[in-house]
């Protein structure tokens, strides 16, 4: 399976209320990740805890989430839209992984432009952004992100926040996912951008409309990210009501 490929889930089986005798998802985890790995050294992006059970905050982490989500009866916290076909963790936490993407556009109508980059992780055009650190907020991480993979420094720009949503990332599992703040900076024209980071590349694309930018993205011989796609829609939506 590529690493960006997902599992295909009925829409009638989904739900976590709907039993489902036979469910057998995949076990994602990284060797890293796996318990006697994370006894002898635990990755500095990454908790300790080797099963949910061995996290003892729940309450404080379902307070804090971006989208709302409940514990089965083990405790163990439920993928906020159903089942995956996924389980295991190969993400940073078990739960919610507090994200933000930072969708930078320049210019105007047809002549508007698209700040990507290409992911080093899954070589994809993608919107440059990551995980939140502890402690950090959502508009911090919003503008260090994008300054720490393409240079451009909007920590003085007020973004439009567009929304609080479970991003389909190719890590997720039943029992861990992420949930970004994604937010629209608007610039009169382009801006020099560098990849560094988590960034093979960065360019700016067209972005009058969604097959413009698809288009052009394909003629170049790249991929957008697939979970991106309906971000940018809704910044195109947002952009066109403003």
């Amino acid at each position: 399976m590529a690493p960006h490929e997902t599992e295909t889930i009925p829409d009638a089986l989904r739900a976590w209320a709907v039993n489902w005798a036979d469910y057998a998802p995949v076990d994602i985890t990284p060797p890293e990740l796996r318990p006697d790995s994370l006894a002898r050294e635990v990755p500095d992006w990454a908790e300790r805890a080797a099963t949910p059970a061995d996290v003892h905050d729940w309450p404080l982490r379902q307070s804090g989430a971006l989208v709302p989500f409940q514990l089965d009866a083990r405790g163990w916290p439920l993928h906020p839209q159903g089942r995956t076909g996924r389980t295991g963790r190969n993400l940073g936490r078990w739960g919610e992984n507090a994200a933000a993407d930072p969708i930078v556009v320049a210019g105007h109508g047809e002549y508007r432009r698209l700040l990507l980059i290409t992911r080093d992780d899954i070589g994809v055009e993608a919107i440059p952004g990551g995980m939140c650190e502890p402690g950090e907020t959502a508009p911090a991480t919003l503008a260090r992100e994008l300054r720490e993979e393409t240079g451009v420094d909007l920590s003085d720009h007020q973004p439009s926040i567009l929304g609080r949503d479970v991003v389909d990332d190719w890590r997720q599992s039943d029992y861990a996912w992420i949930a970004s703040t994604s937010a629209v900076y608007r610039l009169p024209d382009v801006v020099p951008a560098v990849a560094a980071d988590d960034a093979m590349d960065v360019r700016w694309w067209p972005f009058g409309t969604f097959d413009q930018l698809a288009t052009a993205i394909t003629t170049a011989g790249r991929t957008l990210y697939t979970a991106h796609r309906p971000l940018l829609q809704r910044a195109l939506d947002h952009l066109a009501q403003h």
